[in-house]
């Protein structure tokens, strides 16, 4: 490498939004699916199933969204609290915080002498302290004050374009039962395309991880169906 070539690193960082997304389309391609299969199990009119597949997506994103907004709020609301325990500690007993530091360090092999002068350094400055004792004492990074809004509308958002792609049959076709055969199709289709897509992501291997995505979402489609088969008066 030439000393004028600059070295550039490239990481995937999106991982929250990957995780949102990954949250909310899944369920917004499962559990439409197997109502709407559920359904058609029961009736033959595609008007009543879209009706009611709508009445869940909405229903669902809101819930879903909702859940994704408490989580972030939740995991703030305790990197809060830890930190203000964290800050209590070094201002009421830093020699043994200062103990920890040492413990941190020769986990990685480092000799004392090598650590003392990050210990001092650290605890010159008491609030970049309390930041690595958050990161590598108790593994908390400090959270995004937009994550709860930003996750609600990811997750709400992938919930919805899941939840359409089952329910498109039904809007075009006026027989359930063949709507549902061809949303079987789209909707394993989906499911595969996104789960192979997911594995690519999240670092699992993609077919593995289209498979069992597909898998998933068609037996629970499969249950549904039959409970309402089994269930509706003949």
């Amino acid at each position: 490498m030439s000393p004028k070539s600059k070295h550039s690193e490239t990481h995937f960082t999106a991982g929250e939004v990957i995780r949102d997304i990954v949250i909310g389309m899944s369920d917004g391609l499962t559990v439409p699916f197997a109502l709407a299969a559920g359904l058609s199990g029961a009736i033959a009119n595609s008007g009543l199933v879209v009706t009611a597949g709508v009445a869940e997506v909405a229903a669902g994103s809101i819930a879903m969204g909702l859940g994704g907004y408490l989580a972030a709020r939740g995991e703030a609301e305790h990197y809060d609290k830890e930190r203000h325990r964290e800050w209590c500690e070094v201002k009421e007993m830093p020699e043994e915080e200062s103990r920890e530091i040492f413990e941190i360090f020769r986990a990685y092999g480092l000799k004392d002498e090598e650590i003392q002068p990050v210990v001092a350094g650290l605890e010159r400055n008491h609030e970049h302290w309390i930041d690595f004792m958050m990161k590598y004492e108790l593994a908390l990074d400090k959270p995004d004050p937009n994550r709860g809004l930003i996750s609600a509308l990811v997750i709400a958002g992938s919930y919805i374009v899941g939840g359409i792609v089952p329910l498109l049959p039904y809007m075009i076709y006026s027989d359930s039962h063949f709507a549902l055969m061809i949303s079987a199709l789209v909707t394993v289709l989906a499911l595969f395309v996104f789960g192979y897509v997911k594995g690519r992501f999240t670092g699992s291997k993609p077919f593995r991880s289209a498979f069992q995505t597909a898998v998933v979402g068609t037996l629970a489609a499969l249950a549904a169906f039959t409970i309402a088969k089994l269930i509706s008066p003949h």
